[in-house]
């Protein structure tokens, strides 16, 4: 063997050596750490793009290689994927092939929200299907599975601050909701519920209203009383929130018109509580509903100021009403001469 001969060995064999370990081994830098999400249907190509786009891999052409030569590109687990600088292509690989260092998601769901929003958050933030949590909400058998004796869900989606992982399924996500709200509707307020002689679903359609009536805790419970005393007198409710749900879309400003709205929901022309829950409310106007104030006012108006103005006669009511007008005419004027 000539000494030529041997040179270009040695130099193929390097070059073999160099080229495998920067296909298989050598690291990927980059600063700070990486995020890709692979979702139900990506293929290796797409998770490929991802990973190029994000700036974790070096080099596209030879991660693909890695991935087939390992056997690996039809192996992955969906979810939202962490990656720290100097991981591999073949620590990658096995990374999204075993569903390793994949990341929880924080979602924030607020009280008073109604389920079309809690399915429009989620999939947003996790890449749900929210046809089907919908769906899944209205299933009176789900409804039923999950301990709700209820033609739907709407009410028990506790509001919470939760941890999922991307594209987790409907199914586990409402399960979870629902989990928490038995959770917090402990053992008093089930006794206090029994008590009060009122379905559960009775007294979470009364804090659903409660919740988009007032932001200020110490109102809950008076507004709560506020209704039960008209419920008492065979007074229609007249809650302004229910008619919003009624008419759909994003909450509004109510034209006399809308009170006209033929609906179950429209407590200005029914008496009685609508059919159910039009929000799902937070541990506060549970309690609220389930431990009302005694007095007797029947009637409130915002102040202008923050809060409301409580009123036991319809004549103080609009007198409330008339001030509560004058303070924001007033303010309108300062806000057009400022």
């Amino acid at each position: 063997m000539t000494r030529t001969i041997r040179i270009a060995i040695f130099v193929s064999i390097v070059g073999i050596s160099l080229f495998l370990y920067g296909t298989f081994w050598a690291p990927n830098n980059f600063e700070g750490d990486r995020f890709i999400i692979i979702s139900k249907g990506d293929n290796f190509q797409q998770v490929a793009d991802s990973l190029s786009r994000a700036g974790i891999i070096r080099s596209r052409f030879l991660f693909d290689i890695t991935g087939r030569l390992l056997g690996s590109t039809t192996k992955m687990q969906i979810g939202k994927y962490r990656f720290r600088s100097g991981v591999s292509n073949t620590e990658i690989v096995d990374i999204i092939r075993h569903g390793k260092t994949i990341e929880a998601i924080t979602v924030s769901i607020p009280e008073g929200l109604r389920a079309t929003t809690h399915a429009e958050i989620l999939s947003e933030k996790l890449g749900i299907d929210s046809s089907r949590f919908m769906d899944l909400v209205n299933d009176s058998i789900f409804a039923e599975s999950l301990g709700v004796k209820s033609k739907s869900l709407i009410g028990y989606l506790m509001p919470q601050t939760y941890e999922f992982y991307w594209q987790e399924a409907e199914e586990i996500i409402i399960k979870t909701l629902v989990d928490e709200f038995w959770k917090e509707f402990d053992e008093q307020m089930q006794a206090q519920l029994k008590r009060r002689g009122m379905t559960l679903n009775e007294i979470l359609t009364i804090a659903s209203i409660i919740e988009l009536e007032t932001a200020i805790d110490s109102e809950r419970s008076i507004i709560a009383g506020v209704y039960y005393n008209r419920l008492q007198r065979r007074m229609r409710l007249q809650a302004d929130p229910t008619v919003q749900f009624a008419l759909g879309g994003e909450p509004r400003r109510l034209r006399f018109s809308d009170l006209e709205i033929e609906s179950a929901y429209n407590t200005y022309k029914h008496y009685g509580l609508p059919p159910g829950p039009i929000n799902n409310p937070g541990k506060s106007s549970i309690l609220a509903a389930l431990y009302p104030s005694r007095h007797r006012f029947l009637y409130f108006v915002a102040t202008g100021e923050g809060g409301h103005r409580f009123s036991s006669s319809f004549t103080e009511h609009k007198r409330a009403t008339r001030e509560y007008r004058k303070i924001m005419e007033e303010k309108k004027a300062a806000n057009e001469n400022g």
